[in-house]
């Protein structure tokens, strides 16, 4: 079993894949302004287990198109739906977020009315996801995506250096704001992640199952890796939290073309 399975099995049996929890999801809902009083297509691109799209479903009872490129976090998204009675209203697509084709048509030009994605966009770029995934929505669309972002305007240098070397288009609020007035959007709303999002609804419950992910795995060097990386992250966001959180951007779509 190489890494990446490893990390399929370690991540899949969790509520969410990243900082996260229903509550947060319910506001960025609130102030996209979205309600289920017409029929919503959207795409949640980077959904892991489905915690934000299986949310989205019901509450706004929207078609979902949800979109990874793990089949074990989709297969686990499936079973969720199913479960709480939203499969019929989600459809899993097993693709990666940097390669959304137009000329498939299931991410054809400006067939959704939302593009929402949590604790994803980072592995394209911010500045990137934002504008490549532009075309995907109608003209007036919401956008909702978080990202890492500084909330504070000084830190300890060592952090700065791991987050500069890890991803280095981290930055404050106000910058990520820019960017999406740069790549065509009109911002609409914006709110960090509390601490609960990450200590409760991820780190917790990632940190129950590390003794049996390293006895199901014999207590590999690969394993024992990769639990050590997660305990470093852990406790980076305990000792440092204070400084860094995902953000909640929440912007429309101009119906102007985006600027070059």
């Amino acid at each position: 079993m190489d890494e990446l399975d490893l990390l399929f099995d370690l991540h899949r049996r969790n509520p969410r894949q990243g900082p996260g929890s229903r509550a947060a999801t319910l506001r960025a809902i609130e102030l996209a302004g979205l309600t289920p009083d017409r029929p919503l297509r959207i795409a949640d691109l980077g959904c892991g287990t489905g915690a934000s799209a299986r949310v989205l479903a019901e509450v706004l009872d929207a078609w979902v198109t949800a979109v990874d490129f793990g089949q074990p976090f989709l297969d686990e998204l499936e079973r969720h739906a199913r479960d709480e009675g939203v499969a019929d209203r989600i459809e899993t697509v097993k693709a990666s977020i940097d390669d959304l084709r137009a000329d498939d048509g299931r991410f054809r030009d400006g067939r959704f009315d939302v593009l929402w994605s949590e604790g994803a966009i980072y592995n394209l770029g911010f500045e990137r996801g934002v504008r490549d995934w532009r075309r995907l929505l109608k003209p007036g669309g919401v956008l909702v995506v978080s990202e890492i972002t500084w909330t504070t305007s000084s830190r300890p240098d060592d952090l700065q250096v791991f987050w500069d070397e890890v991803y280095p288009e981290i930055d404050l609020a106000s910058a990520k704001i820019g960017v999406l007035e740069q790549a065509g959007y009109s911002p609409i709303g914006y709110f960090t992640l509390p601490p609960e999002c990450w200590l409760e609804g991820y780190y917790r419950p990632l940190e129950k199952g590390f003794d049996a992910f390293l006895e199901r795995h014999g207590n590999s060097p690969a394993a024992r890796g990769i639990v050590q990386r997660e305990h470093e992250e852990i406790e980076r966001y305990r000792r440092c939290g204070a400084h860094y959180s995902y953000g909640m951007y929440i912007a429309r779509r101009l119906e102007a073309p985006a600027p070059r």
